[in-house]
C-alpha cells in the first residue's frame, strides 16, 4: 500500500533538500538587513538590501584562484575567467554582452590568489536578466577549443601589459620573493610558457572540478527583494541540473596549509625603465587573525595617506619620489605587509634607507597616539566610504562568506577599528616590522647598485 505524497513524512534526503534561510544581520526598516539562503545542492545566497538605491550589483564568488594550481596548470583559473565570457548553450558571447549594454549595465570578472568573482551591476528593473545571465556563464559554459585558441592571445597580451608596467610588476616580483616557487609566490595570470602549454581539456577539467554549487556563493546588494532573488537563482541553477546533489553541504572557508615565507631574500630586475621600482617587505597576518584590526591601524599611519610617516618623510619631506605607500595582503594562513616605491635609479638607496628606518623605528619605538587617533578616524571614514555603492556592498558580503563564513555590519567594523588601542599597535608593530625584511626592484640597476642593494636587508 502506498501512502499520499502529502501525508508521507518527509525523508532525510528530502529534508535537507529544503532550503534553508537567515538573517545574518538586521537592519532598520530593511536597510541593510543581510540574509542568507542556503540551497539545495550547497549553493548559498547572500544578500544585502538597500531600498533607497535604483542599481542592484550581482555577483558569484567562486573559491578557487590561483592558489589552486599546480605549476603546469598556472594561469589557468585567469583562463577560465575570460572563457565563461564566450557563450553558453542558451548564448554566444555576443548575447552575453549585448544583454548587458543594452540597459545601460555593466558585467566584468576578476581573478585573485585564492578566489574568482563575476559580476553584473544594473538598474533594479534589471535584476532578473543580470541573475539569468551571470548565472548561465557559470552554469553553462561550453569551453569550446576554439575559443581557447582565440583567448590565448588576448591572455598573453594582458601578461605582456602586465610587463610593460613596472610598478605593477613589481608586486608580482615581491610576491615571487616572499613564497618562492609555491602557489602564492606565482602571478594570477601566468606565465607566457605555461599559458602556451594550456589546452581546452585541461581547463575543462578545472572548470568541473572547481566549479561546484557547494564553492560558489551567490551575493546580491541594492533595491532587491531576498525572497526573489533566491528564486531566480534556484530556476537558473535548477534549469542547468546543478543542484541535484541534494546531500550537499558548502565547503567551509580555505583554511590553506602554511605557505613558505621567506625572510631576507631578494630579487632584483634590471629593466630600462625611467625609474627604479622597490617593494620592502615582509610576512604579514593571515586574514582570521584578530590582530588585522591593529596592523590596518598601523598600516595607515605608516604609509595609508597624505599625513603618513612614509609620505611626509620620502615624499613631503625630501622629494624622493612621486608614489610612496604600504599595504597589507592577507591570505587563509599567512600575509603580507609591503612599502612600495617608485623613484629615479639614483635615488633608491636614499629612499630604501629611509623606509627602512621608518619600519625599523616604529618596530623599536611603536607609533605616537596622535598618529594612532589620526590613523583609527581615517582608517573609519575611507571604510564607510568605500561602501557608497552597491557593487562594494555586493563585493563586501561576497568575500566575507566565501572567507569567514560570517557577516560584520559597518558598524561592527567601525566598534572593531575603535578598539584598537596604542598598545595593540606597538604590539603589532615589534610583531611585523620587528622581522627581517625582503626586497624586490625593477629598475635600472648597475652591479654596484645591486650589491648595495642586497645589503640594505642584512
Amino acid at each position: 500500500m502506498t501512502s499520499s505524497p502529502r501525508t508521507t513524512a518527509r525523508t532525510s534526503s528530502e529534508a535537507r533538500a529544503v532550503a534553508r534561510t537567515q538573517t545574518l544581520l538586521k537592519g532598520e526598516n530593511g536597510i541593510g538587513t543581510v540574509r542568507r539562503t542556503t540551497l539545495p545542492g550547497g549553493l548559498r545566497v547572500v544578500t544585502e538590501s538597500l531600498p533607497s538605491v535604483r542599481s542592484a550589483t550581482f555577483g558569484i564568488w567562486v573559491q578557487v584562484g590561483s592558489r589552486d594550481e599546480t605549476p603546469a596548470l598556472n594561469g589557468a583559473t585567469h583562463y577560465l575567467e575570460h572563457l565563461l565570457f564566450k557563450g553558453t548553450r542558451q548564448r554566444s558571447a555576443l548575447d552575453i554582452s549585448s544583454a548587458i549594454d543594452a540597459v545601460g549595465g555593466e558585467m566584468n570578472a576578476f581573478t585573485a590568489k585564492e578566489y574568482t568573482c563575476y559580476y553584473a551591476r544594473v538598474l533594479d528593473n534589471d535584476l532578473p536578466l543580470a541573475i539569468d545571465v551571470v548565472c548561465d556563464m557559470l552554469t553553462g559554459s561550453l569551453i569550446e577549443a576554439a575559443d581557447v585558441d582565440a583567448e590565448r592571445g588576448v591572455i598573453l597580451e594582458e601578461i605582456a601589459m602586465t610587463e610593460d608596467d613596472p610598478g605593477d610588476c613589481v608586486h608580482d616580483l615581491f610576491a615571487q620573493t616572499m613564497f618562492g616557487d609555491s602557489p602564492l609566490g606565482r602571478p594570477v595570470l601566468g606565465t607566457v610558457e605555461t599559458v602556451n602549454d594550456l589546452d581546452r581539456d585541461r581547463i575543462a577539467r578545472f572548470y568541473r572540478k572547481h566549479y561546484d554549487p557547494t564553492r560558489l556563493i551567490v551575493a546580491a546588494a541594492g533595491n532587491i527583494d531576498h525572497a526573489a532573488v533566491v528564486r531566480r537563482v534556484r530556476k537558473a541553477f535548477d534549469r542547468a541540473g546543478a543542484l541535484s546533489r541534494t546531500d550537499a553541504v558548502p565547503v567551509a572557508p580555505r583554511e590553506g596549509s602554511r605557505a613558505i615565507r621567506a625572510a631576507g631574500r631578494v630579487e632584483l630586475l634590471n629593466r630600462k625603465t625611467e625609474q627604479a621600482h622597490v617593494v620592502l617587505g615582509m610576512p604579514g597576518l593571515a586574514r582570521t587573525d584578530e590582530r588585522r584590526w591593529a596592523l590596518g591601524v598601523l598600516n595607515t599611519a605608516l604609509g595609508g595617506g597624505m599625513s603618513s610617516r612614509l609620505f611626509q618623510e620620502v615624499r613631503e619631506k625630501r622629494g624622493l619620489a612621486y608614489s610612496v605607500y604600504s599595504y597589507t595582503s592577507g591570505f587563509a594562513d599567512c600575509g603580507l605587509f609591503g612599502v612600495y616605491a617608485g623613484c629615479r635609479p639614483n635615488q633608491v638607496h636614499d629612499v630604501l634607507r629611509i623606509c627602512r628606518d621608518e619600519l625599523d623605528r616604529a618596530a623599536a619605538d611603536g607609533i605616537a597616539d596622535e598618529e594612532i587617533d589620526r590613523a583609527i578616524g581615517q582608517l573609519s571614514g575611507s571604510t564607510v566610504l568605500g561602501l557608497e555603492d552597491t557593487g562594494a556592498l555586493m563585493n563586501r558580503i561576497g568575500k566575507s562568506e566565501l572567507c569567514w563564513g560570517a557577516q560584520l555590519s559597518v558598524d561592527e567594523m567601525l566598534e572593531r577599528i575603535a578598539a584598537v588601542t596604542p598598545d595593540d599597535v606597538r604590539a603589532v608593530a615589534r610583531d611585523v616590522l620587528g622581522q627581517r625584511p625582503s626586497l624586490s626592484v625593477i629598475g635600472p640597476l648597475k652591479d654596484k647598485q645591486a650589491d648595495r642593494l642586497e645589503a640594505a636587508v642584512s
